[in-house]
């Protein structure tokens, strides 16, 4: 049997963790630029406010409101808790998401999975569902349907038949929708008719990745519960930018600022990338994306800011589109000691002085940035970006918080 926990209201519950006022009281999680409601209690859902509202309507609809900025330094802190009270319950634990984990259940039943909860909420103070089943899938099924803090296990055929009938499909994770509306054009609406449909066309429709859940829904586990992070395909930083801008510093100070977050997770993984890409999201354009083939595999920060600002003015068309947001992109990732030297990147063909500065500017930036506070020194292409950096809560984002197997 595989286990799911699944926290509720995960931001919001965090925040009551240390202000304990905020319990019963409508509370909205904003993004990092204190602008959208990221995550709401279920006193504010109830009221009307949906993941995504800008604060401004959301303030309409829930006056009685009250608003804080996201802290995901706090929230990582209460994520490892949880995780390490899931891992004295299980020899197998997979660090799903900040507020997710699948583990191993052996004869595990409601009585444990109950237990599980008040053992959460006693050692964390973080409320959770949980689900027990045959499949990631299943289990994940039934922590969502009996949201919040409730618990379900799913030992019997019946029980499954039970929870998959009439189910929408899209509540399935892995069924996005593109997916959701070609299984609708064969009339697979629901979770049940899916299991039910013919494991062939089911894969000749949805690829490998739809036979598995196939698999899944019918209580066969085909999806493992992974306890290191799989390895990388790509290595992305980015999101939004706040309000869409069509000014040029402060667009090009963004990208700098990415690539010096991407340089940090190679770094943290130890990878180099031969390759990168930049993507813009805009306002009011079509999103454009280009890559860029480096001369040898790199992760450092000169480089790779140098690829980024090339291809800038060629993702940017038309010229004066607002930028939204950005996603600077590391591929055909290397580990650190497979690294493919150029032969455009010889040593005899660069300045070695500046190789040595270069390399002992970079050293010193970590150094300093670890002991006195991420991006205490930065390029100064980034001074457009005072705003941003002010704030404590661009200091740390989801993506900072390594080792989560889904992102």
């Amino acid at each position: 049997m595989i286990g799911h926990v699944d926290a509720d209201c995960f931001y919001v519950s965090a925040e009551r963790v240390r202000h304990r006022h905020l319990l019963g009281l409508p509370v909205g999680v904003l993004g990092n630029h204190g602008a959208c409601i990221i995550a709401k209690s279920y006193e504010m859902k109830a009221s009307g406010v949906g993941t995504g509202v800008p604060i401004w309507e959301a303030a309409k609809i829930c006056p009685e409101g009250i608003y804080v900025k996201r802290d995901f330094r706090w929230y990582e802190v209460l994520s490892r808790k949880m995780l390490d009270v899931v891992k004295r319950h299980s020899p197998r634990v997979e660090f799903y998401s900040v507020d997710e984990s699948f583990f191993q259940a052996r004869s595990w039943t409601a009585k444990d999975a109950s237990g599980l909860q008040r053992e959460l909420i006693r050692e964390v103070g973080v409320p959770v569902s949980v689900g027990i089943a045959p499949t990631k899938t299943l289990a994940k099924l039934i922590s969502d349907s009996v949201k919040p803090f409730g618990y379900g296990v799913a030992l019997t055929e019946s029980a499954r038949r039970e929870l998959l009938e009439g189910l929408p499909v899209t509540e399935i994770t892995g069924i996005a929708k593109r997916s959701a509306v070609k299984l609708a054009s064969h009339g697979i609406t629901t979770c049940d008719q899916l299991a039910a449909a013919d494991r062939a066309f089911v894969r000749w429709l949805l690829t490998k990745r739809g036979e598995d859940l196939w698999w899944e829904l019918n209580g066969t586990s085909v999806l493992p519960i992974n306890v290191a992070r799989p390895v990388h395909k790509f290595v992305s930083r980015g999101g939004s930018i706040g309000r869409a801008s069509s000014d040029r510093q402060r667009v090009a100070a963004y990208v700098v600022r990415n690539v010096e977050r991407l340089v940090e997770a190679l770094d943290h993984y130890k990878l180099v990338c031969d390759q990168l890409t930049l993507s813009l999201l805009f306002r009011d354009a079509p999103e454009r994306g280009q890559r860029v083939s480096l001369l040898g595999s790199t992760s450092g920060v000169e480089p790779l800011r140098q690829a980024a600002l090339w291809l800038l003015p060629q993702v940017w068309q038309p010229p004066r589109a607002a930028v939204h947001y950005m996603h600077v992109i590391a591929g055909r990732l290397w580990p650190r000691w497979q690294s493919q030297p150029s032969l455009f990147d010889q040593p005899a063909l660069r300045d070695p002085q500046q190789d040595t500065r270069t390399a002992a500017l970079e050293t010193v930036t970590q150094q300093v940035n670890a002991s006195v506070g991420r991006f205490a020194l930065r390029s100064g292409m980034t001074t457009p970006l005072a705003d941003v950096h002010a704030d404590p809560a661009n200091e740390y984002d989801i993506c900072d918080i390594y080792g989560k197997s889904c992102f």
